[in-house]
C-alpha cells in the first residue's frame, strides 16, 4: 500500500482511522474476565511481595533506591 496516496483522500484517511481505533479497542478488550476471586487470591491490602512472594522490607527498598541512584 502506499500511505501518501493514503492521506491524499481524507475519507480514506478517515477509514484508515477508524480501523485503527477498532483494532485497538479490540484488543485491548481481548482480556477475558477473570471473574470472582477464588479463596486462596490475595487482596491489596496485605503484605507487599516481590516477584517470588517474598515479603518486601525496608532493607531492599534501601538496596534498590542505592542501585537506582549509582
Amino acid at each position: 500500500m502506499n500511505w501518501s496516496r493514503l492521506f491524499r483522500s481524507r475519507w480514506a484517511a478517515l477509514w484508515w482511522a477508524g480501523g485503527v481505533l477498532l483494532f485497538a479497542y479490540d484488543v485491548a478488550s481481548a482480556a477475558p474476565d477473570a471473574g470472582p476471586p477464588t479463596a486462596g487470591a490475595v487482596s491489596n491490602s496485605g503484605m507487599v511481595t516481590d516477584v517470588t512472594g517474598a515479603p518486601v522490607n525496608e532493607a531492599d527498598v534501601a538496596g534498590l533506591l542505592n542501585a537506582a541512584a549509582s
